[in-house]
């Protein structure tokens, strides 16, 4: 009996949020009410009620499913070495995340407030930072480190900017990748050579 109920429970949780995340983004999260989901999703509020009680619940529920994916990234990372392949399988993996989550970042956007109440945009920007440490070599210069940060903010930004762009979707985030790649590796490759590169503001000499 319960390996039946478990994900029939499991698919019902994912409809309710596949149609939340379509209401918030078509009408605004704000604009949004518990009965319109319920009846997009041709249910009752008590079947709804069942899995989430406000919409506050389900909007947490999306951002925290992004944060385990993120959190599982993290974890992988802090036992990988600190070698430029792993960095490029990092930004990679975390080019994925991004993507996928990218209607969740236009709602983070547009509700800045009210999910800073929540606390999930503050849990989502201490990832961020997290991951941008685990880019980050040591004793390396501030051009190295800027270049690394700019890495995963080039992923983190790109991904809602690129979606104004005309293109194939897969296509858009390989070139996006590509270019947060290229920042991570003349990091590294500057690391490495001992140049630091010049300094913000002071032309090269010559």
């Amino acid at each position: 009996m319960g390996s039946t109920t478990t994900p029939r429970r499991s698919n019902t949780r994912q409809r309710i949020q596949d149609v939340a995340l379509k209401l918030f983004l078509e009408q605004g999260y704000e604009k949004t009410a518990l009965r319109e989901i319920s009846d997009e999703l041709g249910v009752t509020k008590a079947a709804l009620y069942y899995h989430f009680k406000t919409k506050e619940d389900i909007l947490v529920s999306l951002f925290l499913d992004l944060g385990r994916k993120m959190d599982e990234l993290i974890a992988w990372g802090k036992r990988q070495p600190r070698e430029l392949t792993v960095k490029q399988e990092l930004l990679a993996r975390c080019s994925v995340i991004f993507h996928d989550a990218a209607p969740l970042f236009d709602i983070l956007i547009a509700n800045q407030a009210t999910l800073d109440a929540l606390s999930v945009g503050q849990d989502f920007k201490d990832r961020v930072a997290a991951l941008s440490d685990l880019l980050q070599e040591e004793n390396s210069s501030l051009n190295a480190r800027v270049r690394c940060a700019t890495s995963l903010l080039t992923l983190h930004f790109g991904t809602f900017a690129i979606r104004q762009l005309d293109g194939d979707p897969e296509e858009k985030r390989l070139a996006l990748l590509a270019g947060a790649t290229e920042l991570l590796t003349s990091a590294h490759e500057g690391v490495l050579s001992g140049v630091a590169g010049p300094a913000a503001g002071v032309p090269p000499e010559g």
